[in-house]
């Protein structure tokens, strides 16, 4: 018996590719057919004889794109209608927790556990094995890919239920929206409105249904998968250091995460963060010892009038959840509080112009996006959105630089508050 190859995947993917592109290039010039374009004239078929051919070059191709992205982007990716009727089943049922790490189930356990028929759990896990969910080393068995694996998390599974149960009908009615209400900046007037029959905002609205909270909570986690958007690198993202002994305001900070990673990171600095009192009752009791006294919380809804001074105000992710209107009524709220050379920093995703960074990551920004204007009305700036943001806040309001990492989808803006 002939030992395996030991030559990695991805080496054996690319020569594939290579070799099976140079002979299907070779057979087109043959035949005087024009290369494959965008172009407006390129031919929109391929001749019949090379049918088989192009098909080992798309399968080959994709593999290899999909053995180097990451589980979450290739989720994103196969989030769609009809690929979310499997992701849905999968998460809704926890499928992917029923398969053992390194073993198998049967298509028919799967039956018996979540009460479907036989003949649907085959269809459900046969669709989601042609997206690389699952595979089928045996007939009507099932086993881990790792994708599939990953979606056995339980928070990267409530984030797939909660695209399933709640994104998904809501994102249906996106333009349905549009047309019932045009123009409309109100975070009541949404696709997800009209999916759930509702006058309420989104948060408002999943607040009355535990179920549903927890699992939009839960899932929340999941975007700490997104490039940039893990707590553990805001110490990296941005100079901290530069504000020296300084005293931080982190607007709309949740249960302090974040301020306790800055904390642990940067001794000189002082936070307290501010959130409605449900998010932040008990926050407390999560803040390590040492820094007890260096992470303060405080009951502060997000358009009230700010009462602290202090050196900078931090806003991570929360202006993208609220359109012009609501976003200047957010930093007018600032003002009273702000001394002269106070900064305002700003953690968001500042839009990239089209094709001006890697495709795969302009796909993700503009998904967003649009669930943005799906939940909440809210959206995704570009530079010069931002920058006319703020000066229809107040001209005192000036952007003094922005800040993107590598390798991330958020940049963090600085604004001086200055005196004219």
């Amino acid at each position: 018996m002939a030992s395996p190859s030991s030559t990695p995947r991805i080496v054996e993917l690319a020569a594939q590719i290579s070799s099976s592109v140079t002979e299907l290039q070779e057979r087109l010039s043959a035949q005087g057919i024009p290369s494959p374009s965008f172009a407006e004239d390129s031919p929109p078929d391929f001749p019949a004889d090379l049918e088989s051919l192009r098909d080992s070059v798309i399968d080959a191709t994709a593999e290899l794109n999909e053995l180097l992205l990451d589980p979450l982007q290739l989720l994103y990716r196969f989030a769609a209608i009809p690929n979310m009727v499997g992701i849905d089943a999968i998460s809704r049922y926890n499928i992917a927790g029923m398969v053992p790490h390194g073993g198998q189930i049967s298509f028919a356990e799967i039956s018996e556990r979540t009460g479907m028929d036989k003949g649907l759990v085959r269809r459900l896990m046969r669709h989601a094995m042609s997206m690389r969910i699952f595979r089928e080393p045996e007939p009507e068995m099932v086993a881990h890919t790792k994708i599939s694996k990953y979606l056995s998390i339980p928070y990267i599974n409530a984030w797939a239920s909660f695209e399933g149960r709640d994104t998904w009908p809501a994102a249906t009615r996106v333009m349905d929206a549009v047309e019932k209400w045009p123009g409309s900046e109100e975070p009541n007037q949404t696709a997800f409105s009209l999916a759930n029959n509702t006058d309420k905002p989104v948060f408002e609205f999943i607040g009355a249904y535990p179920e549903r909270m927890m699992r939009f909570g839960a899932g929340m986690k999941a975007v700490d998968h997104v490039p940039g958007h893990a707590p553990e690198l805001i110490s990296k993202d941005y100079d901290w250091a530069s504000l020296g002994n300084a005293s931080i305001v982190n607007v709309g900070g949740g249960r302090g995460q974040i301020a306790i990673e800055l904390a642990q990171n940067f001794e000189n600095v002082k936070l307290t963060v501010q959130d409605a009192a449900m998010m932040v009752e008990g926050a407390e009791s999560d803040v390590p010892n040492q820094l007890k006294g260096r992470v303060e919380f405080m009951k502060h809804e997000l358009f009230d009038t700010q009462t602290l001074e202090a050196d900078a105000y931090f806003f991570r992710m929360v202006f993208r959840n609220w359109c012009d209107k609501y976003a200047i009524q957010i930093l007018k709220a600032q003002i009273p509080a702000l001394r002269p050379g106070a900064k305002i920093l700003i953690q968001d995703a500042c839009m990239p112009e089209h094709d001006s960074v890697p495709l795969w990551r302009e796909r993700v920004q503009r998904s967003v996006d649009l669930m943005l204007k799906c939940y909440t009305n809210g959206r995704t700036r570009y530079l010069d959105e931002w920058k006319a943001l703020l000066a229809a806040a107040d001209e005192r309001f000036k952007l003094h630089q922005v800040f993107l990492p590598e390798n991330s989808l958020l940049s963090i803006l600085e604004i001086h508050w200055v005196q004219v």
